[in-house]
């Protein structure tokens, strides 16, 4: 075409068929037209126009779909490659990292009836010969990996299965070998220092000392259980050298996939626990050193944060003096997972949600650097807060309250305690609806408090408000909204005029001013504004400036509220 902008129609006659171009024009409507008459003739099955436009530059083109009709392709059966190849070779590969996820993904059900983990699996004759046994668990396992591997790769389904049938055979066939040849030391009659200083070399060193510890759970049920046996392995182990690290890296293996279940970190840490308590034991047990600290800084602590005893006890020892850190870093992440997670910390208690998830952050905060990057304990709490302003929490946050006042400091604390301009923003939005509702101003106003009492309220409430740290349009919307009820109530009340009035000493009555000018006992807005100018024109006053003069003791303890209240420098 000549112009610059051209558009061009493309058909599909069946719908297996590839796009062809059946014409090209430099008038949009009449493209589009063209093409919504070829499909409504049915010469073909689906249409397409495309807006082509020529960089002058580079003298191509830039094409942008402006129309689809018809029937959808079909979806692309993905190309095999050349070096496509399952992604498990050997007997070996099963015992990877990935590979122990995947399996514990697929027998999930059965390891779980067994009580059990993958490592365990991988080592024990007995528990191979068991799930041998269970009949079409392991031929579900394949297809379960098998199927979606065909799918990402195109190899075809039947030839992955029957590779991971030989694979599965043959890895099954290295354990029950080995456990008839006895490979796997019975450690009733010799120490498990002596078995890894004779391993130290031998090719096969990982296999075996898995299998030693793995048979050191034989007839053990029950987390606590399991991990106490762990726990009395990691005693027995060598002090150093590379046999200490082939027993430590056995049972660390174990005890990332034992973590990894909720059931077994229930046990470990109390079933009564609800997840936001289940979070901070196992902060707790990560780090109990940091933990501590920041109990003897802050007691209050002490009442959220679960004590940790037995074998997690003996755990979070090992792991504080720095042994297991991959178990340490899974479990940190795991933590991160959950607070970004939808699960509520404290599902029948909301208030009680805010004081853990400041536990957790504060816990969390001071582990950065060691086990978490400060910019990720951020993120996650970022996220977590999003569950705190929706409607649903926000409800349930202040459904305890029986006063409009009492939902605004609800809501104040939730300002305070959600991270993130959005969360602030939306946080924000739920104050300023409570502040600027005509039941705010109704129920302030005839509240069976005194005046000053109502003031004094508003201005704690004010001053919290400039404590959340919200944007400062919101900041200024809030705060005028208080002030404005505080001028009503004051208004009402004439508790300015009154204080003008009343039979006082100048200097107190220029104090209680001062107080209201600053916003101590009322918060800014007209009522301090008020003050402010009742407090000017007492200062003029000549009985009062002469009284003043006359007491210069007096006037040094207003100065601070003489600069709150702005009438000092």
């Amino acid at each position: 075409m000549a112009g610059p902008v051209h558009y061009e129609i493309y058909i599909r006659k069946t719908a297996p068929a590839p796009w062809t171009l059946m014409q090209a024009t430099e008038n949009r409507q009449q493209a589009i037209e063209v093409a919504e008459e070829t499909l409504a003739d049915k010469r073909a099955v689906a249409v397409r126009v495309t807006k082509e436009t020529l960089d002058p530059d580079t003298m191509e083109f830039t094409s942008v779909t402006v129309l689809t009709r018809g029937a959808p392709e079909a979806p692309k059966k993905r190309a095999v490659e050349a070096d496509d190849r399952p992604n498990c070779m050997a007997p070996q590969d099963l015992y990877a990292p990935h590979a122990r996820e995947l399996i514990g993904r697929v027998l999930e059900d059965w390891l779980a009836r067994n009580g059990v983990t993958v490592f365990e699996l991988l080592h024990r004759p007995d528990l191979v010969e068991r799930l041998e046994a269970s009949g079409v668990e392991v031929q579900h396992a394949i297809q379960k990996v098998a199927i979606p591997e065909s799918q990402a790769t195109g190899q075809a389904a039947h030839e992955l299965i029957r590779h991971y049938q030989k694979l599965v055979e043959a890895a099954m066939d290295r354990v029950v070998t080995a456990g008839r040849k006895n490979l796997f030391p019975d450690l009733a009659n010799r120490s498990l220092a002596d078995v890894a200083h004779r391993l130290a070399g031998s090719s096969d060193r990982a296999f075996v000392m898995g299998g030693v510890i793995a048979g050191a759970l034989v007839d053990l049920r029950g987390a606590r259980a399991r991990l106490d046996r762990l726990m009395d392995l990691a005693d027995r182990a060598p002090m150093e050298g590379p046999p200490r690290a082939l027993v430590m890296v056995g049972i660390e293996q174990i005890l990332c996939e034992m973590m990894g279940s909720r059931t077994n970190l229930s046990e470990l840490l109390g079933p009564a626990l609800d997840q936001g308590g289940s979070l901070a034991a196992v902060v707790r047990m990560v780090a109990p050193k940091e933990i501590e600290t920041l109990i003897r800084m802050d007691p209050r602590m002490a009442l959220l944060m679960p004590a940790v005893d037995g074998p997690a006890a003996r755990l979070g020892v090992r792991l504080e003096a720095g042994e297991y850190p991959i178990l340490s870093a899974t479990l940190a992440r795991m933590v991160l997972r959950e607070l970004m997670g939808p699960r509520r910390l404290r599902p029948t208690d909301a208030p009680g949600e805010i004081d853990i998830l400041r536990t957790l952050a504060m816990s969390l905060t001071a582990t950065a650097g060691r086990l978490l990057t400060l910019e990720e304990v951020q993120n996650a709490f970022t996220e977590r807060s999003k569950s705190l302003v929706t409607a649903d929490f926000v409800q349930a946050f202040v459904d305890p309250c029986e006063t409009v006042l009492c939902e605004a400091e609800q809501l104040t604390r939730l300002c305070e305690n959600v991270t993130g301009v959005a969360n602030k923003r939306s946080a924000a939005r739920w104050l300023a609806a409570c502040v600027t509702s005509l039941r705010f101003e109704q129920e302030m106003r005839t509240a069976p408090l005194t005046a000053a009492r109502k003031l004094q309220a508003l201005a704690v409430l004010n001053r919290s408000v400039r404590a959340a740290a919200l944007s400062e349009h919101d900041t200024e919307q809030i705060n005028g909204a208080i002030g404005h009820v505080g001028g009503v109530v004051e208004a009402e009340a004439r508790l300015t005029a009154q204080l003008a009035r009343a039979p006082a000493p100048p200097a107190q009555k220029l104090a209680a001013l001062l107080r209201l000018a600053a916003g101590e006992t009322a918060p800014f807005g007209p009522a301090a504004d008020r003050a402010k100018a009742e407090a000017i024109k007492l200062f003029r006053a000549p009985e009062a400036r002469a009284a003043l003069t006359a007491s210069p003791e007096q006037i040094a303890p207003l100065k601070s509220l003489m600069k709150a209240a702005g009438l000092a420098a």
